[in-house]
């Protein structure tokens, strides 16, 4: 900061010497076609040689040249002389109307809807960024970036205030709001899809497995369950039947999509969504099971805890360049930029999107942008902003004072030889 500002006070000094040595030189041409007019005046009225009229007409415009545009550049920033004279001190007394002036100039010429479209259209800002980003250093320096935002994010934030969130507000949202409702809505349309099919099919599996690996267990269930005055030949033979009923039901099931048990969980499953989205008893229930499971210990602990291990997830992940977050962000990075560059089609709803949204940040936001412009000049106390505008654009006046000095007099010299060639 201090190495900035020592540089802008070093360029500040530079162009106000730069100032006076220009106002100095305007000056010294004034003085001396002065002292020239005088010295030939004086020689003409004491009968001095033809010739010195020209020099005397010539430094007398060059004087008038030199002294109207001295007037007119000292009128833009001070009153001439401290004269209360009308129209000077342009810039101090019309500062707020400058300001105005200039916020409107951008708006009109800068900040039309029009002008912003066709120049992000020429620009291709999504055709740049996708050659960026598609270029493995840039994403690694962009994830590196997003890290360590996320890091400070992260350790900026009250574990408090956050816990104190998730508890006060989505546990409380997740009591508050009947859980049945949107469950039947869910389930219905998972359904619909006949998503369900493969999770009914995992478990008619398992079950045919589970009997398949227990015939023991049908067999021994079976016995102890036989009157203590049946023979066991005649027990082992039920046994077996039994076993051999449940073995080729289950296959059954397995192999049958159409299977009658199969329909049926179907059905259960059709009623009891429409059951959680309509019927109060089945939300009620559903409500109670919620209170219960939210109620848990276990839940409660982890809740408590959730931020707390969310939170050295993100550092972790965050801290470690071989991360699997990290890799993948980066990894997303460069297969957008890849598709920015590739596909035409993505690239122009990109730049549509772009255009829409500066179209309508010009649209309804314009006169907000323009207005930090006439504020800000508001703000600005007039005598310096007279001194700064002249210390920025004073040195190139000077050469207004200068060409006027030169141009009023080969004017003059002009004019008085042209009357002398007409009238002599």
């Amino acid at each position: 900061m201090q190495v900035g500002l020592g540089i802008g006070r070093m360029d500040a000094e530079t162009k106000a010497r730069d100032l006076r040595r220009m106002k100095s030189l305007a000056t010294g041409l004034l003085l001396a076609a002065s002292v020239i007019f005088l010295l030939a005046r004086w020689w003409e009225s004491a009968d001095g040689p033809v010739w010195i009229a020209y020099v005397r007409a010539t430094a007398e415009a060059a004087m008038v040249g030199a002294l109207a545009d001295w007037f007119a550049v000292t009128a833009l920033f001070r009153r001439p002389l401290g004269l209360p004279i009308p129209h000077t001190a342009i810039i101090p007394t019309k500062k707020d109307m400058i300001g105005d002036s200039l916020g409107d100039f951008v708006g009109e010429n800068f900040l039309a809807e029009d002008v912003v479209r066709d120049k992000l259209a020429r620009v291709e800002v999504s055709s740049r960024v996708g050659a960026f980003i598609g270029q493995e250093a840039n994403a690694d320096r962009i994830t590196a970036e997003l890290a360590t935002v996320a890091r400070g994010v992260v350790t900026v934030l009250r574990d408090e205030d956050v816990q104190e969130v998730i508890e006060q507000v989505l546990v409380r949202k997740l009591v508050e709001r009947p859980v049945g409702p949107p469950l039947g809505t869910v389930l219905e349309g998972v359904l619909a899809d006949g998503a369900h099919h493969r999770l009914v099919d995992l478990v008619i599996d398992r079950a045919y497995d589970w009997v398949v690996g227990n015939q023991e267990m049908v067999l021994r269930v079976v016995a102890d369950r036989a009157p203590s005055w049946s023979p066991r030949f005649v027990d082992d033979l039920i046994a077996d039947r039994v076993f051999l009923e449940v073995q080729t039901f289950a296959w059954a099931v397995k192999t049958d999509p159409e299977h009658p048990l199969r329909l049926a969980v179907d059905r259960f499953l059709v009623e009891f969504a429409a059951d959680l989205q309509r019927d109060p008893e089945t939300i009620e229930r559903a409500e109670r099971i919620k209170h219960q499971i939210v109620a848990h210990p276990d839940v409660q602990k982890f809740i408590g805890g959730a931020w707390g291990v969310v939170k050295g997830l993100i550092l972790d992940a965050a801290a470690d360049p071989s991360s699997a977050l990290r890799l993948r962000v980066r990894d997303g990075l460069m297969s957008l930029g890849a598709r920015l560059t590739s596909d035409d089609a993505l690239r122009g709803k990109v730049d549509g999107w772009l255009a829409d949204a500066a179209g309508y940040v010009v649209r309804h936001y314009r006169h907000e942008i323009t207005t930090l412009i006439t504020e800000t000049v508001q703000r600005w106390d007039a005598e310096e902003t007279s001194r700064k505008v002249e210390l920025q654009v004073g040195r190139d006046l000077q050469f207004i004072r200068i060409n006027g000095t030169v141009v009023g007099a080969l004017a003059g010299l002009a004019i008085y030889t042209l009357s002398q060639l007409l009238f002599a």
